[in-house]
């Protein structure tokens, strides 16, 4: 198929899309090309989520069960675990995790294991997107080559691109197809195919020059949000030593209208991006001989915050004369931010282990997970469940831990029925609550 033929096929809506991962990233992507008028082929080595489509049902909390019955009706989508069938499709954008080892290294095997599933199956004029977070050089590395031996060429007869996702789950704001899309190609052919694929749906294509600069585009993004929440954290802690309120010192600088972005500190980095992305360009760059120390400091300090908060619970019990060691604890917040059910790399996590380690008794309250599903870190709390919300469950933990502020949790109710309250989110500061009712950490 010719460079001409491809872009044509975006233009008039002809083009099959096949999306690889159907999470947070794929599942709404999916259904913007399905919006559109594309058919499209999910694709997914999970059959529980093959199967929540095929039924119409939604697996994740902010996507309608709605949106894919309509698109069952409309012909335009069907999903599979059979990755041969990569050879129907025109455009192949792959959303698969690209997690950290226990080393802080990047871990690739995800995108490897799913290239060498659908490299016997593509074909000539097709195009490939990846859009998994990964440090700048690996659509070169871990596709080029590969394709290569298949005698394919880059920009004639096929199209290598990297399109960073930008996905942020329960904003009411910022979704899908209305945040600008940042697309490079490794030839400038390549990245006019990439336009043409993303030119389909998205409200705004951003081109750069090559897909490193589209690599390093995403890592700059989280990296800064990284950066300056580890600063803020650490002025958190001075704060709390000072005993200054650092909640009321954001807000107040926050009044000034220039040179200042506001970030808010917490109980630690949660989500797919934020606590990874930093360590996938350390690692790279100390393949150029150069270390990213600030990048570094900062995600230290982030990485302590869970301990921080943790001995802060600690001081809050003695207080009340009683020992971290066999006191109950029940955790606001699975979820790594409010008002989502995703609990990917959730901080909560970190602090269930520590207190366990220090002998807590733990529970969890989260109206958006009532259980908690297999994950990669943490499968020995899969099947843990929710405690019911009422004041007989509250009221029977010596201290309850907010660490996520979920607009669907009672905080009145909250502040009537819990004995003493660690607060990481200033969720509380609106509510009248008693002397020394709560701490803040």
């Amino acid at each position: 198929m010719s460079q001409t033929n491809i872009i044509e096929k975006f233009t008039d809506k002809t083009a099959v899309i096949g999306v690889m991962g159907l999470g947070y990233v794929g599942l709404p992507l999916l259904l913007g090309y399905v919006g559109r008028g594309f058919r499209v082929l999910g694709l997914d080595v999970d059959a529980r989520k093959v199967e929540s489509l095929h039924a119409g049902r939604s697996y994740i909390e902010h996507i309608p069960g709605s949106s894919i019955q309509s698109a069952l009706a409309a012909g335009l989508l069907e999903a599979t675990t059979d990755l041969s069938r990569v050879s129907e499709v025109d455009a192949i954008i792959i959303c698969v995790p690209t997690p950290l080892s226990h080393h802080h290294e990047p871990d690739l095997s995800y995108v490897r294991a799913t290239r060498d599933a659908i490299m016997p199956h593509l074909r000539a004029g097709q195009i490939i997107c990846l859009e998994s977070t990964t440090y700048p050089g690996t659509t070169d590395e871990e596709f080029l080559p590969h394709l290569e031996k298949l005698n394919f060429k880059m920009g004639e007869n096929f199209h290598l691109v990297f399109s960073p996702e930008r996905e942020d789950p329960g904003n009411p704001n910022f979704s899908g197809t209305n945040i600008p899309k940042v697309v490079g190609g490794h030839t400038a052919e390549c990245l006019k195919a990439g336009v043409a694929c993303y030119g389909a749906i998205y409200n705004k294509v951003v081109p750069v020059t090559s897909t490193r600069v589209a690599e390093m585009v995403k890592l700059l993004e989280n990296i800064f949000r990284a950066v300056n929440i580890g600063l803020v954290n650490e002025m958190k802690i001075v704060a709390d030593e000072m005993g200054i309120d650092i909640w009321e010192v954001i807000n107040a600088a926050a009044t000034k209208p220039f040179g200042y972005t506001p970030f808010y500190p917490g109980p630690g980095l949660g989500g797919h991006c934020i606590p990874i992305d930093p360590f996938y360009l350390t690692w790279k760059a100390r393949e150029f001989g150069v270390h990213t120390r600030f990048i570094e400091l900062a995600g230290e300090i982030n990485e302590a915050m869970p301990s921080y908060v943790v001995r802060r619970v600690g001081e809050r019990l003695n207080r009340a004369r009683k020992p971290l060691n066999g006191s109950k604890v029940l955790i606001l917040g699975l979820a790594y931010k409010a008002n989502v059910d995703d609990m990917r790399e959730s901080p909560t996590f970190e602090l269930f282990d520590l207190l366990k380690a220090q002998g807590a008794e733990i529970s969890y309250y989260d109206p958006h997970i009532p259980v908690v599903s297999p994950t990669r870190e943490h499968a020995e709390y899969t099947g843990m469940k929710s405690i019911e919300w009422n004041q007989a469950s509250v009221s029977a933990a010596d201290l309850v831990l907010i660490s996520t502020n979920h607009a669907r949790v009672n905080l009145t109710e909250l502040a009537a029925w819990a004995p003493c309250i660690v607060d990481t989110r200033n969720a509380m500061a609106a509510i009248p609550t008693k002397p020394g009712q709560v701490t803040k950490a």
